[in-house]
């Protein structure tokens, strides 16, 4: 006698990579009864943002990045995202 398949499940993660990876093995009608609606995102996309300041604040800010370690464009996003009160 044949045993009845196991119908698959889900996997437990929020790893994008890991989904990918598992929806390429995958057929989603196999998954119909576990999925449910979401009304909020899920994933949500960040958005670039330009700014033109003065030759000589672009330097004094790319001093300090420096001094710091890190890039210019990313002292100034943890700055924007402070005063943002984001972080």
């Amino acid at each position: 006698m044949a045993e009845p398949m196991t119908k698959p499940t889900l996997p437990p993660t929020d790893s994008i990579q890991e989904l990918a990876r598992f929806w390429d093995t995958q057929d989603l009608t196999d998954f119909d009864e576990q999925f449910e609606e979401v009304e909020e995102r899920v994933f949500e996309r960040n958005r670039r943002l330009s700014i033109e300041l003065p030759a000589n604040a672009a330097e004094s800010i790319r001093s300090m990045a420096k001094r710091r370690g890190v890039k210019d464009t990313e002292l100034v996003r943890q700055w924007v995202l402070e005063k943002a009160a984001v972080v």
